[in-house]
């Protein structure tokens, strides 16, 4: 995808076959550190020509971005499409119809994410080549001015966040410079969440360049070193040392995020986390634009109108990728924060998890769309007695677009292999803990089969 026969000489990256120019997530940087590290898990060597040449022309996309979605140069990103279809209350591949432009929550997430995956990239590379400090730099910098946008309430700042709701929403940047905030519920609020890693004092202690300039900046720059979360511990030694959390999401605002995320009448579905909030059922969200007035009603499953993407829907169903990652974050603060860091669930009466936990709980709900519950049925299946019930039919799993938000019925493509594949990363993993925590025989049978 980055050479020269399909990624363009000023660095973009085309979404789809039908519109070139428009833009998807970045998430390319996040699949060749995922790739690099996989294999380096198998074969115990890194490929680090690989590594190196994805960084280079990744380099040219972020630029790009960098140039063409921050258009005030405030770190707070447009995007456009996304992939998200019609998540939104307009259609974010065209011109809005009250002027202006939509600053975005997901599109400034996903940046903050890239740069952390670029930050990655770079403090592996300089383990061998100390130029490549410089770009970690680079990309440490960048974040913490990115987090520090979207944590932003100053009076004349695009503020992403709602102090008052706990929750981060897209902004409409008028033409007369006034912003109004697009107060939906939806998985924008929740992508923020994507965007940490941990920075461990070992690999610290390895690059003295790069350490040098981020104490540095921990020194003097203190009201955008807030962004970092910092512990201490000692070493065997007596030596104070120090991790460091980069994230979007600030421990203060981590839990009022997580508790609508994990709420039932919210975004916990049966059998993952939905694309738009249940709140939005009985509370549909409207907005008059010129005198037209544009609604977003909670859908679990078909759109009910052909709005921006033919027949897909975000705005109620569940969908593998963005609850993929969802896991993924989750598990990584809690790499940062331990078993000590804890929230109430409603998985049990009152009852407090840490958060891989609640990442092994919401992957169970994800692979229980595929398990025959106690009548023999697989959610995926709904009502469709021949896959349900017909020898020839009823144990061969298709692998749909998306999933009814309320009951995990497969709906759209059957074929997603692409994303909706990330199942058997979820029962793998998710059997290896239950192995270690002594999971009951009968759910790991039906996960074997």
């Amino acid at each position: 995808m980055t050479r020269e026969w399909y990624m363009h000489p000023n660095g973009q990256l085309p979404a789809y076959e039908w519109a070139f120019g428009d833009v998807n997530p970045p998430v390319h940087a996040w699949a060749t550190w995922r790739i690099y590290k996989i294999e380096r898990k198998i074969t115990g060597k890194g490929d680090r020509l690989f590594l190196e040449r994805l960084f280079q022309k990744l380099l040219l996309n972020f630029t790009w971005w960098v140039n063409r979605k921050d258009t005030e140069g405030n770190n707070v990103f447009e995007g456009g499409f996304l992939g998200l279809d019609n998540i939104g209350v307009f259609d974010r591949s065209k011109p809005l119809p009250t002027g202006g432009r939509l600053e975005q929550a997901d599109g400034t997430s996903w940046m903050a994410m890239y740069c952390l995956d670029m930050l990655s990239f770079s403090l592996e590379l300089a383990l061998e080549n100390p130029v490549y400090e410089d770009m970690a730099t680079k990309f440490f910098e960048h974040f913490i001015y990115i987090s520090e946008a979207m944590n932003n309430t100053g009076e004349h700042s695009t503020q992403l966040w709602d102090e008052e709701d706990g929750f981060f929403y897209d902004v409409l940047h008028l033409p007369d410079m006034s912003r109004v905030p697009i107060k939906i519920r939806s998985l924008v609020g929740l992508m923020p969440l994507y965007a940490v890693t941990t920075l461990e004092p070992e690999l610290m202690d390895r690059l003295p360049g790069f350490k040098e300039r981020l104490e540095w900046f921990e020194a003097n720059r203190e009201t955008l070193y807030k962004n970092v979360t910092t512990t201490e511990k000692v070493d065997g030694e007596g030596n104070p040392k120090k991790r460091r959390m980069l994230s979007v999401v600030r421990p203060d605002k981590l839990r009022r995020i997580l508790a609508k995320m994990l709420k039932p009448h919210e975004f916990l579905g049966p059998t993952g986390i939905r694309a738009l909030s249940r709140f939005h059922a009985e509370h549909p969200y409207t907005f008059d634009a010129n005198g037209t007035i544009y609604r977003v009603d909670y859908e679990p499953a078909e759109s009910s109108i052909g709005l921006f993407g033919g027949n897909s829907n975000w705005r109620g169903p569940v969908w593998f990728p963005t609850n993929y990652l969802m896991i993924e974050s989750l598990q990584r603060y809690h790499h940062y924060f331990g078993d000590d860091f804890k929230i109430q669930c409603p998985y049990g009466v009152g009852e407090e998890m840490n958060l891989w936990d609640v990442a092994t709980k919401l992957e169970e709900r994800m692979i229980g769309t595929f398990l025959r519950d106690e009548n023999g049925h697989r959610p995926v299946y709904g009502n469709n007695e021949t896959f349900q019930n017909d020898p020839h039919w009823k144990d061969y799993i298709l692998f749909y677009e998306y999933f009814n938000g309320d009951t995990g019925e497969g709906i759209g493509a059957s074929h997603q292999t692409g994303w909706t594949g990330l199942v058997a990363k979820l029962i793998h993993q998710c059997c290896e803990y239950k192995e270690k925590t002594s999971a009951s025989s009968k759910r790991r049978k039906q996960y074997d089969k």
